[in-house]
């Protein structure tokens, strides 16, 4: 029997798009406490089926399918730009496909402005009638308010006209930044992307005895299973190590490790792949917020993925990417060494570098040494550094690493950092190497 909090996500699941959920009408026609409701309505906002708007309250919204991530909701928008919605409630879960900035004649501006995209105006009701009547929704901003007419035509299309305080400039910039980060967010593989789901998983329950083990065994080659209760709860994961010498008829439940490494579907690959090495397993069981096995991961399709992830073209840029976009390689002899340019935005308040992207420098150092010795990635485990001299904007920064030691899984790197001939930084690192290959 599933629990109040699963039944709570079951019943918002099907609900209307679009239509408005609250605490206590939820804790209501459940019979369940506030308090229990509350937490699963915050899980379902985490799960993408609903969306929680200051001043319009929680509504739900599609969840938007993995290729359609980078486009927002309207609802989203409301969040960003700290907006009122003045109507068109209903259409808050619709997604935007573009937006246009109404900053022209408005013949010309109607040329631009189609159904899912979002128009953004000042105070020009003219533009915002118009903008409704061809299927767009409406950001109006500088705080201005719009006519009681295009209140009522936004609630009869379904289509939102929501109030900002800020600037267009500022407005389109945070809209901007949002699908960036959206970008960065899809360019992260997570354990989601890569699972093999419940459906093609083989897995034990509590109640199998040690025979059931050996049958899956003969038929998958595998030695590495999950365990679960009645309700699918993961509760273990049995091994050929926990069943040698133990006769067949004995029940599952007594000789599973208990308390199992699991994994969420946001968690990252490269924490997944990080999971694996440190512990010396080969699969990873992948579960709900209610603990329910949904799938597992593989060491192998772990691996594959942050092969693929090497390939993969950059589509929106982290400001690590900014940083290490500055690196140029040095050749001196047999050693390597890389310049970077120190650029305003890598400066504090002081007008000197910061130490943030003094570590990014070290640890991207590190990286591009470590990939000319191995194949493979690297995950940092310690790094102790000294900060001797601040670095000023527009200096060249010369990163010179060297390698100490290097095993099959482990290295340490001493890395110096020097502004002409002074040493301004000084690094000792050490990290888990992973190799890409199966």
């Amino acid at each position: 029997m599933s629990t109040k909090h699963e039944q709570i996500l079951q019943h918002i699941e099907t609900l209307e798009i679009g239509s408005k959920i609250s605490v206590r009408q939820v804790a209501k026609d459940l019979a369940v406490s506030e308090g229990t409701a509350y937490r699963a309505i915050k899980e379902a906002e985490n799960q993408g089926l609903v969306s929680t708007i200051e001043r319009v309250g929680t509504i739900r919204i599609e969840r938007k399918a993995k290729e359609n991530i980078e486009k927002l909701t309207f609802a989203e928008v409301v969040n960003i730009v700290d907006g009122q919605v003045l109507g068109g409630r209903e259409g808050l879960h619709k997604t935007l496909n573009k937006f246009v900035i109404g900053a022209m004649k408005l013949e010309a501006m109607m040329r631009y402005v189609e159904a899912g995209s979002l128009l953004i105006v000042g105070n020009r009701t003219n533009a915002h009638e118009l903008g409704l009547k061809a299927g767009s929704a409406i950001l109006i901003t500088g705080g201005f308010d719009t006519e009681e007419d295009v209140k009522k035509l936004a609630d009869e299309l379904k289509l939102p006209v929501i109030s900002t305080s800020y600037d267009t400039f500022t407005v389109a910039t945070m809209i901007n930044r949002a699908i960036s980060d959206q970008l960065i967010k899809k360019e992260i593989v997570l354990a989601s992307d890569i699972l093999i789901p419940i459906d093609g998983t083989y897995y034990l329950k509590q109640s199998d005895e040690v025979k059931k083990w050996h049958e899956l065994n003969q038929e998958t080659k595998h030695s590495r299973y999950p365990v679960v209760d009645k309700q699918m709860r993961i509760t273990g994961v049995v091994t050929s190590k926990d069943i040698i010498g133990v006769p067949v008829e004995t029940v599952i439940e007594r000789v599973m490790t208990r308390s199992p490494l699991t994994v969420t579907e946001k968690t990252s690959v490269a924490s997944c792949a990080h999971m694996m090495i440190w512990e010396g397993i080969e699969l990873l069981p992948v579960i709900s917020a209610s603990h329910k096995l949904i799938g597992i991961l593989t060491r192998q399709d772990v691996l594959k993925a942050l092969q693929m992830m090497q390939k993969q073209p950059q589509i929106a840029a982290t400001f690590d990417d900014m940083v290490t976009a500055e690196m140029r390689e040095i050749k001196e002899g047999q050693q390597v060494k890389y310049e970077c340019a120190i650029t305003p935005q890598m400066t504090n308040p002081l007008g000197t570098v910061s130490y943030g992207v003094m570590m990014t420098l070290v640890t991207e150092a590190a990286r591009k040494v470590l990939r000319r010795i191995k194949r493979g990635d690297l995950v940092v485990e310690n790094v102790t550094f000294y900060y001797i001299k601040p670095v000023q904007m527009e200096n060249i920064v010369t990163i010179s690493p060297r390698v100490i030691e290097m095993s099959r899984k482990f290295g340490k790197m001493d890395i110096e950092l020097y502004l002409e001939d002074t040493l301004v930084g000084k690094a000792l690192l050490m990290a888990q190497l992973i190799d890409h290959r199966p």
